[in-house]
């Protein structure tokens, strides 16, 4: 089965996600003809792949949301036997492009949260990739609040990285959002300002939403009337 072609509408989108809702991740990678990883350790992006695949995403690796047409970024996020997110979730890199002067308007990360598709996926050490399955998914924008906490979270790190201290930005910094290390090894680098202003290599960083954030927009999601 080849991958669909790209929804016409916010409402096709909603549509598709939640027709694969249920399945395992395995049946949904054999209608696509995709393999299955026996450990995510070594595949860590296939579940957002495979869904995003499925769904029609065209954006890619490219800095935008993954459905560009529609301004719809695609986020799996993997969830307990409580139904409580497990991990903090990727937005996008850190970049020297972002510290240079963009506005919080003009930033990628607004842009990647303006509007989310959230697909829960189930997440058990005991699971087998493949065995996982997947949950409804919900559409989602930040309340007037969130993006209020967003933007002084953004601004607040950003001004470090752009101050030449982002290897030095503490983990508890942040609300909701936060930066931590992206990286495949210890060996991985990326450009970045020094203390100084001088051009230096790092280790890659990345935005995340915090557990505690993402599971409030689960609980509200599902409390909420279906979209």
């Amino acid at each position: 089965m080849a991958p669909p072609a790209l929804p016409a509408r916010e409402a096709a989108l909603l549509v598709r996600a939640r027709a694969i809702a249920g399945l395992r991740l395995d049946t949904l990678a054999a209608r696509l003809s995709r393999g299955v990883p026996g450990d995510l350790r070594r595949a860590k992006g296939w579940i957002g792949e495979l869904i995003e695949t499925a769904l029609g995403a065209t954006a890619g690796p490219k800095p935008a949301p993954d459905f560009p047409e529609l301004g719809v970024e695609v986020k799996t996020i993997p969830i307990g036997p409580d139904a409580r997110p497990l991990e903090s979730t990727h937005v996008c890199a850190v970049t020297l492009h972002d510290a240079g002067g963009p506005s919080w308007e003009g930033s990628l990360v607004r842009r990647k949260l303006a509007r989310v598709l959230w697909v829960p996926i189930e997440a058990n050490e005991s699971l087998a990739p493949g065995s996982r399955r997947i949950g409804q998914a919900v559409l989602w924008s930040p309340t007037r609040e969130q993006e209020s906490q967003l933007r002084r979270d953004w601004e607040e790190l950003m001004e470090l990285v752009a101050l030449g201290h982002a290897d030095a930005i503490p983990g508890d910094l942040g609300v909701h959002l936060q930066v931590r290390p992206k990286a495949a090894s210890g060996r991985s680098r990326a450009a970045a300002t020094a203390p100084d202003g001088s051009r230096v290599a790092t280790l890659p960083l990345g935005f995340y939403l915090r557990p505690s954030f993402t599971a409030t927009i689960l609980a509200a999601s599902y409390a909420a009337p279906p979209v």
